[in-house]
């Protein structure tokens, strides 16, 4: 029975991809296939079912779709295209203006900023003309 439960379980997920009617139909509780699918093998085997059904139920909407869109159903058109049609996505627009300042840095944060260059080995040990000048001031 047990075996035999869980093949239905299984061919009814790749029919159905719901869990309740497919434990409906194997004449089981939720609790008990939450409980076989500790079981790794047959935890596996339920989710590429999962898989298949769902990929069966999404054939079967774009059917639907595609068969609207033949009716010349506004709705169904509209949504094909902003879904599937660059030119028709929703699009966000940003506008706005950014303002930097540039403030004057304190002489440690002037002097972190060297140290942090020379520990980089972008500037060398020599102290460059710039900083000559400001020591004469």
């Amino acid at each position: 029975m047990k075996i035999k439960a869980k093949q239905i379980i299984i061919d009814q997920l790749k029919r159905t991809p719901i869990i309740q009617i497919c434990c409906d139909k194997a004449n089981i509780s939720r609790t008990t296939y939450y409980r076989w699918r500790k079981d790794k093998k047959f935890a596996t085997e339920c989710d590429l079912a999962m898989q298949e059904g769902l990929a069966l139920i999404n054939d079967l909407a774009e059917s639907q779709l595609i068969n609207a869109i033949k009716s010349q159903n506004l709705t169904s058109i509209m949504y094909w295209l902003n879904h599937r049609h660059k030119s028709y996505a929703d699009r966000l627009e940003l506008t706005g203006n950014i303002v930097t300042q540039n403030e004057k840095l304190t002489k440690e944060q002037e002097a972190s900023i060297k140290q942090a260059l020379k520990l980089a080995s972008l500037i060398g040990t020599e102290r460059s003309q710039n900083e000559k000048k400001t020591d004469k001031k």
